[in-house]
């Protein structure tokens, strides 16, 4: 078996028995199993560029490789390029996008940095495979230095269709730089359209029915690899009992009432000014719903420095107080707002408890909550789905509430739906959605790229 090589912007704690977050759950526990290499950022910035070497750390059969970054490098290819021009981009915000050549210098930069840190520790048999928006000129940093290893690239983001990437300066050579990479994998049949088709309208290259195309001399496969979560473990962890949960979910029950819980990170790609406001919506067009159901929100707390993230935050909390404040009784609250992070345990056990999962955003890659809320729930008397058609699990969990977060009245009507909705249906519902997340898991998505990079195979198709 060939080694791997994983690239992240951030490292993963390979100590942990567990992980939260999609790229860190479908890895960690792989490469541990199978031995190699984890290179990335640890999160921390040093005032000076003096000791910037990577530190490597052997942990059972993976070295861990930390490559330290500069306030400098933190605030022009981390806060800048990737997530002030690239993250905004990639989500169909133009409007958010904040290009500066200065945070393309810094990307470039932090890049390079990264080749050579990993160049010294390939071997030649190694798989590489690099993840995500922030390292998409990798591949062409190594292949400058010699790498002849096969390199995959697999984006956990959407890929925007060619007149929006297009609008931002040096659109093509992003793109150039991701044909450097042997496998693209991609969450969606909608990204995977929009890279063709940019491939077509820019670079005058066509691509085959299986993915595969021409650039240069090189062979490169492009493919759709839908990331999903450990199911059984997700299970498990919902069936353990949670005392703080249960004494909650036991007081609904004697009150006779019902909970819609939303978990994202506070972004605006989420959706979630519009999801409260369909909340409200539904108290409005359906009295009789108020007083019986109840919204909680968990919003983790991300990239606080930018102001996009400032400004979303301040937006939430004002729409929440007026929700309350508009419907509220002495002894009853229609929104739960939580700004911070919630155990991944009561997590769990919070979409098992809840009658509704909302899960509404605006532009997702995939959505992992979406699955873990769908693995959470008991087959006796499970919850439904609401999903927005913009999130990329929702080409595969057709059997979810399919929403549009553009619509608030949409919204509403479907969460009375959800909230009406008779025993029999539910369990049809869920039995399908647990077969198809069952499918298309965390181990398929690692087995099936790495089948297609180590041996140059299609992507397997989706049905």
């Amino acid at each position: 078996m060939r080694r791997l090589v994983v690239v992240s912007n951030r490292v993963a704690d390979l100590t942990k028995s567990s992980q939260s977050g999609g790229l860190a759950v479908g890895l960690a526990d792989s490469l541990r199993q199978r031995g190699g290499v984890w290179l990335g950022w640890d999160g921390k910035t040093a005032d000076t560029s003096e000791n910037l070497e990577p530190v490597s750390k052997q942990i059972g059969d993976v070295t861990q490789i930390v490559l330290p970054l500069t306030r400098q490098d933190y605030e022009e290819y981390y806060l800048g390029f990737s997530n002030s021009v690239l993250w905004p981009l990639f989500h169909y915000r133009l409007d958010l996008v904040d290009y500066k050549t200065v945070y393309l210098d810094g990307y470039r930069r932090v890049n390079a940095r990264f080749a050579d840190a990993l160049m010294s520790s390939l071997r030649e048999d190694d798989l590489i495979w690099i993840h995500d928006y922030h390292l998409l000129p990798l591949a062409a940093e190594l292949r400058q230095r010699g790498c002849k290893q096969r390199i995959g690239f697999f984006l956990h983001i959407p890929l925007p269709p060619p007149e929006i990437l297009s609008a931002v300066p040096r659109h093509r050579w992003l793109v150039e730089s991701l044909l450097q990479f042997d496998v693209i994998g991609l969450q969606s049949q909608t990204d995977l359209n929009n890279l063709q088709h940019y491939v077509e309208q820019h670079l005058s290259s066509t691509m085959t029915g299986d993915g595969r195309f021409q650039w240069g001399d090189r062979e490169v496969i492009a493919g759709v690899f839908p990331i999903g979560i450990d199911v059984d473990a997700f299970v498990e962890m919902a069936e353990r009992p949670n005392d703080e949960v249960l004494i909650e979910t036991r007081r609904r029950e004697i009150l006779g009432r019902r909970q819609v819980i939303g978990v994202d990170r506070l972004d605006y790609s989420k959706g979630l000014p519009d999801r409260l406001r369909a909340f409200a919506r539904l108290l409005e067009l359906y009295p009789e719903m108020r007083k019986s159901v109840a919204l909680m929100q968990i919003a983790t707390p991300t990239r606080e420095e930018v102001e996009a993230y400032v400004e979303i935050r301040t937006e939430l909390e004002a729409l929440s107080g007026a929700i309350n404040g508009r419907f509220a009784d002495f002894n009853w609250t229609p929104v739960h707002y939580i700004h911070g992070t919630v155990p991944r345990d009561a997590l769990a056990a919070l979409f098992r408890s809840s009658q509704v999962g909302f899960v509404t955003p605006l532009r997702d890659g995939m959505n992992l909550v979406a699955k873990e809320y769908i693995a959470a729930q008991s087959m006796d008397n499970p919850g439904v789905l609401v999903l927005s058609k913009f999130a990329g699990a929702a080409e595969d969990l057709r059997e979810a509430l399919i929403v549009n977060p553009y619509d608030v009245d949409d919204m509403a009507r479907n969460l009375c739906r959800a909230l009406t909705m008779p025993l029999d249906e539910r369990q049809d519902r869920q039995r399908a959605l647990m077969e198809r997340i069952r499918k298309r898991d965390n181990a398929s998505w690692l087995n099936n790229f790495l089948a297609t990079l180590e041996h140059s195979k299609s992507p397997p198709p989706l049905d």
